[in-house]
């Protein structure tokens, strides 16, 4: 069982909801020259982000039904053959179709699933790796948000912003030591030390963050397979 006392005193629904608050306000505020600027995702315009954020409720959907494997199969049916495949679908599904209505099933989508999750704590989900913790779902659901809504360029006002990280960071040594059991680290004061082999690195909360969701900018001196090896997104 992965070490889980770094979420201790974490909501993971709360966080969830409060990262999709923040999206809703900030996409709902955008004119429509704003929708096609590029976010922070390789290739992908801040309307692609709200599209692939809508597809993916499908299999938040799909992990709480108990249909994981049937939706993986239906992408397959239609040409997926990978992760990164699977999301361009997800996005390319909503093309042609008012970015209101996009929006609108993004909310819907997200408001009922983040019910159910909540409702099912203590029990778990459906997902691609069989069964797993609603809670620790929820937990990895709530920084997807946040760093999407990071990679949309969403402004966290100034007096959430160290809480904000701080959870992140919590979260995210969690998810190091369950993704990669080979990594020891040890969280304290703001800073992360991380040794795997070959690594042995000591960051602040906020390059701790970057590094797992794979969004260092590019004036980061982290050495490139110190990176690598922090990094939990696919």
């Amino acid at each position: 069982m992965v070490d889980d006392s770094d979420l201790g005193g974490l909501d993971p629904y709360n966080l969830m909801a409060e990262e999709a608050t923040r999206l809703e306000q900030y996409f709902g505020g955008l004119g429509d020259n704003e929708w096609d600027r590029a976010s922070r995702c390789d290739g992908w315009s801040i309307r692609d982000v709200l599209a692939h954020l809508t597809s993916s409720e499908e299999y938040n959907r799909a992990c709480l039904d108990g249909t994981v494997q049937q939706l993986m199969a239906d992408w397959g049916a239609k040409g997926a053959t990978d992760l990164d495949s699977a999301n361009e679908l997800g996005i390319r599904a909503w093309d042609g179709h008012p970015t209101a209505e996009v929006l609108g099933t993004w909310r819907d989508r997200s408001t009922g699933n983040l019910a159910d999750f909540r409702a099912r704590d203590g029990k778990s989900v459906d997902s691609s790796v069989g069964e797993y913790p609603a809670r620790w779902q929820a937990f990895h659901l709530a920084f997807e948000l946040a760093t999407h809504a990071d990679d949309v360029y969403v402004v966290v006002a100034p007096g959430e912003i160290a809480d904000r990280i701080g959870w992140q960071a919590k979260f995210g040594r969690f998810a190091l030591k369950e993704a990669k059991p080979e990594i020891t680290v040890e969280g304290t004061g703001g800073r992360n030390h991380v040794c795997a082999p070959d690594v042995d690195v000591d960051l602040t909360d906020e390059e701790f963050v970057q590094a797992l969701a794979a969004r260092l900018p590019d004036n980061s001196t982290l050495d490139p397979k110190a990176a690598a090896a922090i990094s939990v997104t696919p």
